[in-house]
Formats: C-alpha cells, structure tokens, sequence
C-alpha cells in the first residue's frame, strides 16, 4: 500500500523534520524521544516512528521555548559534571561508579575508553538535595563507597542498562511481543535461548528487537565492546531480566501465540528453568520483572531514595528474589 496522501503522512512528519522543527539535533531528538518528552506514532505504511504536527505545535507553544526543551536534554561529560556539581572530577567518577550517578548514553573514543554521558538537569538535581551535601563537600569519601570502588565495583553499564531498557519497554507500547523484544536485546542469545525454548518463538522474537545505539563497523573491537557494554552481565541483574522475559513471553503467547502446539504458558524461575506454580488471578509473578527506568527503584543503582542519601548508605543491600 503506498504511503503517499495517507492520513499519517499529511497529519505527521519523520524523525528529521520534526527536529528541525524543534530546533534540536538529531541526538538531542531522539534522547528527548527516549525520556518521553517528544510523543511518536506508529507509521500506518508500516516504516519507522513519526511525529505528529501537533505534537510539534505543542512543543513549540510551551514556555521557553527552544532553550527549555534543549535544556531538558543536554548532557554532559565527567569534566563538565564535575563542574556542575562543584566537585573535583575523581569525586563525580567515584559517585558514578558507585551508582549514584546514572549515565543516560555513553560512546567510545577513538581509544575506544568508555566515555558516559549525564543528563546536566539530573546533575543539577543531586547537587541541590541538601543530604548529600556531605557527599558533595567532605574531604574524604563515605568508607562504604571507597570500600565499593577498591572492590572494583563500576555500576554505569548497569545503570545504563536497566535505564535503556526502560527506554525500550515505554516505546513498545501495549505490544507484547515489542515488551519481549526490548528485554531479550539486552540478554545474552544464550540467556534468551534458556528461557525462550521454541525457535519459532526466538525468530518472532528476533523480528521484534528494538535497535540498539550503533558503536563502531559492525564486528570491530570498538562494537564487540560497546555490545559488552550493553549486555546485562552481573548474576543478579541477568536473573532479573530473565525472569522479565519470561513473563512478558507469557503475555507475548496469549496475545499472538506462534504456533498451536505451544504448552500453556507458566512462569519460568530465570536461574532454574523449572516451572513455577501460576500465581493467583490479579497478583504478581513470584520473579517480578524490573519496571521500567522511570519507575524502578532497585537497591543497587538508583541514586537517592526518599529520605536521603546517607540514610540509602547505612541500610544493608537486600538479596535480590531467586
């Protein structure tokens, strides 16, 4: 069917014209996309996301218009984030390997070295919250942090990882094959093949993967690093995100079942395989899934928790549900 003089076409606009229109870059654009600041609509001639014109005039109607629209993506560095925060660069680096400081993207230089990316907006968040003044402005670091980091700990490509994956989950939609998709591309094919036995159901799967940030050609060390980076590596984080998939498998199956011969579905436990009893009509599977970014508060990566900060510091790490 084409698309030309269709409803979508003459009520929407692609990508690029609608951040032309917004006057932001293409990176800003589809970050903004991302946070849930720009709204898309499916293209009715079956192509990539687009943008309705109302959604641009509303946009472009709010107050501070372009600056505060930029404002609200813009991102920085180490440097210029220790800036912000009025610390020195190895303090920022040790709240953000700790995990207090979530990355929002990263790329590889031409050394290929790691180099996140920080919403400025976020920054400026966590330097105005009165406890962590102490974090902020002591000499020496709290002993639990130092402890973390001499261990070796580095929790942004975690963090990363369970933010984009919020990112993914929000733009799938009500679709729960795309729900499926967006959790599997973050696994290990492995992982996904342990908990999603049917290869039928693995190659539907596959078509549904949302498309990861691209990083270097295609099978050099720069993209084998950057696909590291991105894949969920920590036992507990690929236990929580094998048993996400597992269950949004099970909507998946119910919604479009891939073949008629598939048992009925059950919720998988992600570390034994073994079928676990159905929970009761309107509860929650015993593995809960991770929510999405903007929602999940999970003991090891989330920055500050309601009541501060040092509080978060002191309160024993919970183990997470087997």
């Amino acid at each position: 069917m084409s698309r030309i003089g269709t409803t979508s076409d003459r009520l929407t606009c692609a990508p690029s014209r609608a951040a032309r229109e917004l006057g932001l870059k293409q990176g800003e654009f589809d970050l903004a996309v991302d946070l849930g600041l720009i709204r898309t609509v499916p293209d009715e001639g079956g192509g990539g996301p687009r943008v309705a014109l109302a959604e641009i005039d509303h946009l472009r109607s709010g107050d501070g218009f372009p600056d505060a629209l930029r404002g609200r993506v813009a991102t920085v560095g180490t440097t210029a984030g220790a800036e912000l925060m009025d610390v020195v660069p190895t303090r920022f680096t040790s709240l953000a390997r700790y995990g207090l400081l979530i990355p929002v993207k990263f790329y590889l230089n031409r050394y290929r070295t790691v180099v996140w990316l920080y919403l400025a907006e976020e920054l400026r968040q966590f330097a105005a919250e009165r406890s962590h003044a102490r974090l902020l402005a002591a000499r020496r670091t709290p002993t639990e942090i130092q402890e973390g980091l001499k261990a070796g700990m580095d929790r942004r490509p975690r963090n990363w990882r369970g933010r984009h994956v919020g990112f993914l989950t929000r733009q799938a939609g009500d679709d729960p094959w795309a729900r499926a998709g967006a959790v599997a591309c973050l696994l290990d094919p492995a992982d996904v093949a342990d908990v999603v036995r049917d290869p039928h159901e693995r190659t539907r799967l596959a078509r549904c993967h949302p498309r990861l940030p691209a990083h270097g050609t295609p099978g050099s060390p720069t993209a084998e690093l950057a696909e590291t980076l991105m894949t969920a590596s920590e036992p507990d984080e690929v236990a929580w995100f094998r048993a996400d998939l597992a269950h949004t498998m099970e909507a998946a199956r119910r919604h479009h079942p891939v073949t008629a011969t598939l048992s009925p579905a059950r919720p998988v436990d992600p570390l034994s395989l073994m079928p676990l009893p159905a929970p009761p009509t309107g509860q929650a599977p015993l593995a809960p899934p991770p929510a999405p970014a903007a929602e999940r508060r999970p003991e090891h990566t989330d920055p500050t928790p309601p009541h501060g900060l040092l509080s978060w510091l002191r309160r024993r790490p919970r183990r997470p549900a087997g």
